[in-house]
């Protein structure tokens, strides 16, 4: 069976000037880095604001497990189902972070014949958009230590300086360090450390962000540090945010490029959903809607992190109202998470299936809380057995009240989510969406926190720590209690416990940290052991990535 990468190198990719055309993209708004890479003009983008809209389809999924659910590789399979069968559509998707890649997920363009391309480029450095918002992140962070060793003219507080560098990688060894060693001649020392850039906050501005003026002021708003007398200190103040925002001039730009069957798909922006807010920029989410009549986008992970995230904080942030969602699941995904072993999931389980369901169906709940319609997409494996697609189907039906759709998009390409693009496009044009977020502005942060924590992952309690009570105290009484709120958390439990799977109850749910992030507009909250730097795995994906002979990529996934 040919891989991922044997596909996507035998595909004949257009030239993009020809999946500009397909968009309706004129040549002279293209920049383009290469044969089949291009970045969109900034002017063009202003222009398309008076445009109507198209249907915004979001792709969310069951909670992930080492089996795979395949979401992105399902979206990008819809995209080209919807084109096929006559709906002109555009897919929106994040870019890859260099970090999962050679860590233990591998690459985050699609896969089988549901991929976007070219494969290697995008999920390897692709435009500079990550290093470029690294280097603008770093450039506040060192800026901040520079203006305090000249003087500190702003009284910083050199104990609550929060704002940590970010690099592209996951490096546990970073987490937690001592920077400004080596004498009087280096700065002050002080306990410091690095998160990955997909969490920095430069990122979700980028991604958040309406055009470059929106970033520029964003920029300014990012809380670095407290003064003596404990007010914020922000970028603004540091005289960072001039230089930050050239550093971003490119990167804030989407990039076009195209699925193997040759769909228009822009790529921008990569925040995690685990630890961010987990969606592609709102400025290729609008930019694709004014350019197709149906565009379909994801959310990171589960529906859980991503889709509340994605509903919560970008919808409302951007004036987006989707029209309808659909949750991707495998039947193995399920197995697992009725509680068997990665080992034994070929083997048809009937049993564990029924039992592992109840994570689907919880999903399914949450989402309706938007006001949203549902459909659920089943990604097809060769071992799965009739009897548990039957089971599957007749679960969902009865129990769930929504309709399973079978798609085979990583075999077959467009024509595998036909099924899937038919009911996905009845539902859009049938105008069943009633959106509307999980809460108001104006409800107070900690009851923002207790209702995410209880509707969404049906924990019992939500336990503060007494550092997190403290900020809690602290943004109550200050300006930026109506932002809302960004769980980071385990991504393959609803449980800060990343080993209680299918639909847990009841538990409870710690808090032992929560970062202002006023540029992005929400409020972190740190949950159980998560960490806002990953670290690489035993047997890290980079050990079999490598070149050959002939100078082609080999071993990347």
């Amino acid at each position: 069976m040919p891989t991922d990468l044997d596909i996507a190198h035998a595909a004949t990719l257009r030239p993009i000037g020809e999946i500009a055309d397909k968009a309706g993209i004129p040549q002279d708004a293209l920049h383009p880095y290469g044969k089949h890479i291009a970045k969109i003009d900034a002017a063009f983008l202003k222009s398309l604001d008076s445009r109507p809209r198209g249907k915004l389809v979001l792709v969310t999924a069951i909670n992930p497990t080492p089996a795979g659910e395949g979401k992105t590789t399902t979206t990008v399979g819809l995209g080209d189902a919807l084109n096929l069968i006559g709906k002109k559509t555009v897919i929106a998707l994040r870019e890859p972070s260099l970090g999962p890649v050679f860590g233990t997920k591998g690459g985050a363009t699609g896969g089988g014949y549901a991929q976007v391309l070219p494969m290697e480029a995008i999920n390897l450095h692709f435009t500079g958009d990550f290093h470029a918002i690294t280097s603008a992140h770093n450039l506040l962070a060192a800026m901040i230590d520079n203006h305090i060793y000249w003087g500190n003219a702003l009284n910083i507080d050199q104990r609550r300086v929060n704002f940590r560098r970010v690099m592209d990688m996951n490096d546990r060894a970073l987490r937690s360090i001592v920077s400004s060693l080596g004498g009087a001649q280096n700065g002050f020392p002080r306990e410091d450390g690095f998160d990955i850039t997909v969490a920095s906050e430069v990122m979700a501005i980028l991604c958040l962000a309406r055009d470059p003026a929106d970033m520029a002021a964003r920029l300014s708003r990012i809380v670095v540090a407290e003064n003596r007398d404990k007010q914020p200190v922000t970028a603004a103040d540091i005289k960072a945010v001039g230089a930050m925002t050239v550093l971003l001039k490119d990167a804030i730009q989407p990039n076009l490029v195209q699925t193997i069957e040759g769909s228009p798909a822009l790529l921008h922006g990569g925040p995690f959903a685990n630890i961010a807010h987990g969606c592609n920029s709102v400025i290729a989410t609008k930019a694709a809607l004014a350019l197709g009549d149906f565009v379909v986008t994801e959310a990171g992970f589960g529906a859980d992190l991503g889709a509340e995230k994605f509903l919560d904080i970008k919808c409302r942030q951007a004036g987006l109202s989707p029209s309808c969602v659909v949750i991707v699941a495998t039947i193995q995904a399920l197995k697992m998470h009725g509680g068997v072993p990665k080992t034994a999931l070929k083997t048809e389980n009937l049993d564990a299936l029924a039992k592992g369901l109840a994570n689907l169906g919880r999903h399914v709940e949450n989402i309706r809380k938007f006001g949203l319609p549902v459909v659920v997409a089943i990604n097809h494996f060769t071992f799965d057995t009739d009897a548990e697609h039957a089971l599957l189907a007749k679960t969902c039906r009865d129990t769930f009240d929504v309709e399973a759709i079978t798609c085979r998009h990583w075999a077959e390409g467009g024509k595998g989510a036909a099924a899937l693009a038919t009911r996905v496009a009845q539902i859009c044009e049938g105008g069943e969406a009633r959106f509307q977020p999980l809460y108001a502005d104006d409800l107070p942060l900690s009851e923002k926190l207790a209702k995410v924590a209880t509707e969404i992952y049906r924990a019992g309690e939500v336990v503060l720590a007494d550092k997190a009570k403290r900020q809690l105290a602290a943004i109550e009484a200050g300006p930026y209690s109506k932002l809302p709120v960004c769980f980071a958390k385990t991504q393959y439990s609803f449980a800060a416990d990343p080993a209680l799977l299918g639909a847990p109850v009841g538990h409870s749910l710690p808090i032992r940290e929560l970062r202002l992030s006023a540029g992005a507009g929400f409020i972190v909250a740190i949950c159980g052991e998560i960490m806002t730097m990953p670290g690489l795995p035993r047997v890290p994906a980079a050990e079999a990535i490598r070149l050959s002979a002939e100078g082609e990529i080999e071993g990347l996934f």
